[in-house]
């Protein structure tokens, strides 16, 4: 064991957060820390239930004195996003995470850290297995699936959880308080592609955009970081004009909820153009590391001589993918109105791939407005269609409504000003908390979402600060005494 970790205070927490970082659980393959969980809770011989989609629910009762006390849910989902340095050897489903203690950080060895959300789960362990807290009647809802289509969410029956108050424990800012957040939806793109042989004369290259940041497509949207995809559909766009460059593969990106770090390309180039096109690669390089010097400062444009490919795209098919995917709206679409400084509208081209003869792409759009989430899907589609690709949406959740009436915000500000001598910030979220979906199932619950300052989700950058995971579990210990009787 990483005793660094384990020293950490609260020791509560951490000891149950290093367990989660020893278990494979990247999104959709969760059997391993189910079982954890599940085990975990019937070692205490606490009632633990498993229902029909993997979510886990522990049940605790009250302490003597707080049985008259609403019923809180403490939720946080099990499953983490499952992303790497390219140069890092490293199987999600076999291999635990190398976490370690980087000064007043927690990080991870060229991974994902698995902190969104597996800090929540072993806060919400925490107080399961604590017998020195005063609360009243508490479920610990563990839900699956949450990175790649909140399928534990939607697949939550009414009636199975008996609270009134949910925590969300899954946000990333100490001192804020989150009372809404965006929706999404998936486009999936396809492309039917002809397949022909590398004329004779033509040498092959391998291109590489690497080193960018990448991060959450929800709360990294504003921070204007590079897109690998965008960048190098930039590129391909100016080297067919100006080469005739063909198309063999694309690579980008590897998760719908992640900026793509990373995107590679296979390509064939006339022989007697080959010398002017690894100068057209360099001039690139430095365009682009000119245009993102302070937000992509280890950006890297590259390319090296390549085995011949077995095949190359059609000339028309290749036209078409690259100008779709080129002007492809990405990033922040629209600001929003009613809440100063959050992003209303976004979209996150996350992932281009050759697979046969067809190129596929998949956008992950959110939005706080529904009507905005349809108007830019209804805007993808007529962009790709009129490419002639085919265009699904899948994986569509809805966003969560504010309630400024809401009865656990009052308690939660009262008890943080009274802790710390300030009132948190209350705000609304560009991601996807499970809130939205959860609301829809129980329309009853108040509900908020809180957690420990998180920077980096869903990159291999993703830390966890030390300091607010004890500011988390304190504010969390009190709220939970002082929540109102039924």
């Amino acid at each position: 064991m990483n005793r660094e970790i384990y020293k950490l205070e609260p020791q509560r927490v951490w000891k149950h957060f290093y367990s989660l970082t020893q278990i494979p659980r990247p999104s959709k393959k969760e059997k391993s820390v189910i079982d954890f969980v599940v085990n975990f809770g019937k070692s205490l011989g606490l009632e633990t239930i498993v229902d029909e989609v993997g979510n886990v629910i522990i049940r605790k009762p009250a302490t003597p004195g707080m049985e008259n006390r609403k019923g809180v849910i403490l939720q946080g989902h099990l499953d983490m996003v499952p992303q790497k340095n390219s140069d890092k050897v490293h199987d999600f489903e076999k291999d635990p995470i190398e976490a370690y203690v980087d000064g007043e950080w927690v990080t991870a060895n060229g991974t994902t850290l698995g902190a969104d959300n597996g800090i929540g789960v072993a806060a919400a362990m925490a107080v399961l297995e604590a017998t020195d807290l005063q609360h009243g009647p508490i479920e610990a809802l563990f839900t699956v699936d949450e990175e790649t289509g909140m399928t534990g969410a939607f697949g939550l029956k009414p009636g199975l959880l008996k609270g009134d108050i949910l925590i969300n424990l899954d946000s990333e800012d100490e001192g804020e308080l989150y009372v809404g957040c965006a929706g999404g939806l998936d486009a999936n793109i396809e492309f039917a592609a002809k397949i022909e042989q590398v004329p004779a004369g033509y040498a092959a290259y391998r291109l590489a955009l690497t080193g960018l940041k990448g991060g959450h497509s929800g709360m990294d949207i504003i921070l204007g970081r590079g897109n690998s995809i965008k960048l190098l559909f930039r590129f391909l766009y100016n080297a067919e004009k100006e080469f005739g460059l063909r198309i063999a593969s694309f690579d980008g990106g590897s998760l719908r909820n992640a900026i793509p770090r990373e995107a590679f390309a296979t390509v064939v180039v006339p022989v007697n153009k080959a010398a002017e096109f690894e100068n057209f690669v360099r001039k690139f390089e430095s365009i682009y590391k000119d245009e993102f010097a302070l937000t992509e400062p280890t950006l890297s444009f590259s390319c090296e001589k390549t085995q011949q490919p077995a095949s190359i795209i059609d000339t028309d098919t290749q036209a078409r993918v690259i100008r779709a995917f080129f002007g492809c709206p990405n990033g922040v679409i629209r600001m929003s109105d009613a809440v100063p400084g959050l992003v209303e509208t976004s979209n996150n081209l996350a992932r281009v791939f050759t697979e046969g003869n067809k190129v596929k792409g998949q956008c992950l759009m959110r939005s706080s407005v529904e009507s905005s989430k349809d108007a830019l899907a209804q805007k993808m589609a007529a962009i790709f269609e009129l490419a002639g690709a085919e265009v699904s949406f899948t994986g569509g959740y809805p966003g969560w409504k504010p309630n400024p009436n809401s009865p656990i915000l009052k308690v939660m500000q009262d008890v943080y000003h009274k802790m710390y001598g300030k009132t948190p910030e209350v705000k609304a979220i560009h991601a996807g908390l499970e809130c939205g979906l959860l609301g829809g199932v129980y329309p009853n619950w108040d509900m908020i979402s809180f957690g420990p300052t998180i920077r980096f989700p869903h990159s291999p950058d993703e830390k966890v600060n030390v300091a607010t995971v004890q500011k988390f579990w304190d504010f969390l210990v009190e709220t939970l005494k002082n929540i109102p009787e039924k």
